[in-house]
């Protein structure tokens, strides 16, 4: 019973971690519009102009609030969620003199939760022809009261957390423990007070000390770069998809552009990374601490150019390794917790941007299960990432049980989650995306596998048929043609010593690449297509390709066969064929259609044969025949 309410809670913080990440990520732009003109144009800046200064605090007093609170109300409830959540969000602001990210987040979600709910209560009660009054006038009149609740409530609310925080760490100062501090600070930061606490607290001290002794840490406390490289650093090395592809660019606008902000998102996808944050930032102060560091003035923008810029004299040696010592434990602590969720299936980048994908339509309410009478069944599609391996195969093997069956004429195709047809009747995906088919197809029943080939989708449809008396056609249905080209022989490589699965997905990629199928960036998304969900199909074998976010470096539609007698690790498996694919259009799907028979009707022995067969027009034969 414990586990399972750690586990609850522990997946209940993921989920918000991941609706706050979703919150940001849209916005980033913006944020680092702000950061360069804040780098450029401030006092303390590269160029400093004290009129194009002024640009960037409307931007960080109103325009990243609204945006943040327009978000928050549209992953709610759609566009009008994100136009109560701005509307929400302006009271909020108004009753601030600090910037308001964190009041945005809090009342962008409500003012789209609130609206959400008065149309839910409204539905079916509002006369006909007056639909767009009673729309208009409640978004008005309810949005107005949240910016007023917002401006009496929640602004103070969170004005008053924002005194604690600052008493805390005056408090933790006061006492000596300066280390300490960072429990305070890092957290803040990554709640959008970094510059709050920084501006607030720690600049006020640190010129006092200055003016006494020349140099203060306070002006390091907040600024320093390290704590936040380092969890970037440890995504770099253990994460996966975009967490691993979008860290070079955030590190570089981290650590040399000192925009912070950059690397909040990654924090809040997983939470429990405020402890490496905070464990890099208390050893940063310890360091600088013993060796007595310190800069001269505020370092604005926190990049570390600036602080090395307003380091003193005999001051250099202490301030990087004040960076460096923070860089590294906070890398040292994230990696921990990054390795660990990477075994658990944790969510990254990619699958927080695919959250929020996923939020903005559920402005409508969820549908109830459907069930399509084997009368009316006319269209299945398999849905899947890219829409040209996993969910093909699966379709292709559909389909010719159902044409065997003399159901010719229900379409079983297959296609890409965001592509789903408005007339599909059912759609089947596998469970790791089933929110994201149901919310691109709420028409449809939903079908969700572990497995796109071992499954029993063609189980309950076919009963379903026979169950209802629907009748089977007479007549040959039309057979499926193999495209010249798709699969050369030159292309069928037998007898390949045993390596990684890196290593045999890499070698079909390039083998694709060399046929002119495909460009070279579609290697990297067949890789990340594998770290995310395993192309690993049972029996032996394996069908490695590109993720969607690769799909335009596709030339053309072409299939590689890789054999390996000794076999290739999948996991606990082993794979004796790889068949890499890239698919445009329909033209490998009879190719896939014949794996899928190879895959039901043949025997074990049959495909040992062709795990171990020295001859490839074997292979080739077996891929390209026509029934």
């Amino acid at each position: 019973m414990g586990n399972a309410k750690q586990g609850s809670a522990q997946e209940a913080m993921q989920r918000f971690g991941r609706f706050l990440s979703g919150m940001v990520l849209p916005n980033i732009g913006a944020f680092i519009a702000w950061g360069l003109l804040t780098a450029l144009f401030i006092p303390t800046g590269w160029l400093p102009n004290e009129y194009l200064a002024q640009v960037g605090g409307p931007m960080s007093k109103w325009l990243i609030p609204l945006l943040l609170g327009y978000t928050g109300g549209e992953a709610i409830y759609g566009h009008r969620g994100g136009v109560l959540g701005a509307i929400a969000t302006s009271g909020v602001i108004a009753g601030s003199d600090i910037p308001m990210f964190l009041g945005a987040m809090i009342m962008g979600p409500l003012g789209g939760y609130i609206i959400k709910k008065f149309d839910a209560a409204a539905e079916d009660r509002i006369p006909t022809g007056f639909e767009m009054l009673v729309n208009n006038f409640s978004a008005g009149i309810i949005g107005a009261i949240l910016a007023v609740l917002a401006f009496v409530a929640v602004g103070p609310v969170v004005l008053t957390a924002n005194g604690v925080l600052r008493a805390g760490v005056e408090g933790i100062v006061a006492i000596g423990l300066l280390p300490l501090a960072s429990i305070i600070i890092e957290p803040a930061k990554v709640l959008f007070l970094n510059n709050a606490i920084n501006h607030g607290v720690l600049s006020p001290l640190g010129i006092q000390q200055a003016e006494e002794f020349g140099k203060s840490m306070f002006f390091l406390l907040e600024a320093n770069p390290g704590p936040g490289f380092g969890v970037l650093l440890a995504y770099w090395f253990f994460g996966k998809g975009m967490a691993k592809d979008s860290t070079p660019g955030a590190m570089i606008i981290h650590v040399l552009g000192g925009i912070h902000e950059i690397y909040f998102p990654y924090i809040l996808m997983k939470p429990i990374l405020v402890l490496a944050v905070i464990a890099g930032g208390m050893s940063g102060v310890f360091t600088l601490n013993l060796l007595g560091g310190g800069l001269i003035a505020p370092s604005s923008p926190g990049s570390i150019l600036a602080v090395l810029a307003m380091t003193p004299k005999g001051a250099f040696l202490a301030n990087m390794a004040d960076f460096v010592v923070a860089t590294v434990v906070s890398c040292a602590v994230a990696s921990v917790f990054i390795k660990a969720s990477k075994e658990d299936g944790g969510e990254d980048l990619e699958a927080a941007r695919a959250s929020m994908s996923e939020m903005k339509n559920r402005g409508k309410d969820m549908p109830t299960e459907k069930k399509i009478s084997g009368a009316e069944l006319k269209t299945i599609v398999y849905a899947c990432d890219a829409g040209m391996g996993s969910s093909a195969l699966g379709a292709a093997a559909l389909r010719k049980r159902l044409r065997k069956d003399g159901y010719a004429d229900i379409s079983v195709t297959n296609c890409a989650i965001g592509s789903i047809p408005k007339d599909a009747q059912i759609v089947v995906s596998h469970e790791k995306l089933a929110e994201r088919a149901r919310q691109d197809s709420p028409q449809a029943e939903h079908i969700w596998v572990k497995d796109f080939t071992q499954n029993n989708v063609y189980d309950i449809v076919s009963a379903r048929l026979k169950e209802e008396g629907v009748a089977a056609a007479e007549g040959t249905a039309p057979e499926e043609t193999v495209k010249e080209g798709v699969l050369t022989k030159e292309n069928v490589l037998v007898g390949l010593p045993s390596v990684s699965k890196e290593e045999a997905i890499r070698h079909a990629g390039e083998l694709l690449v060399q046929g002119g199928y495909v460009e070279m960036p579609y290697i990297k998304g067949m890789l990340n297509r594998e770290r995310d969900i395993t192309t690993y199909i049972g029996k032996g074998i394996a069908i490695p390709h590109g993720e969607n976010a690769v799909k335009d470096s596709v030339k053309e539609s072409g299939i590689v066969v890789l054999q390996y007698p000794e076999g290739i690790a999948f996991g606990d498996d082993k794979a004796y064929l790889i068949i890499g694919i890239a698919g445009r259009g329909n033209d490998h799907l009879a190719i896939l259609a014949n794996l899928a028979t190879t895959m039901d009707e043949y025997t074990d022995e049959e495909l040992q044969k062709l795990y171990t067969t020295k001859d490839p027009n074997l292979l080739y034969e077996v891929f390209t025949k026509v029934d």
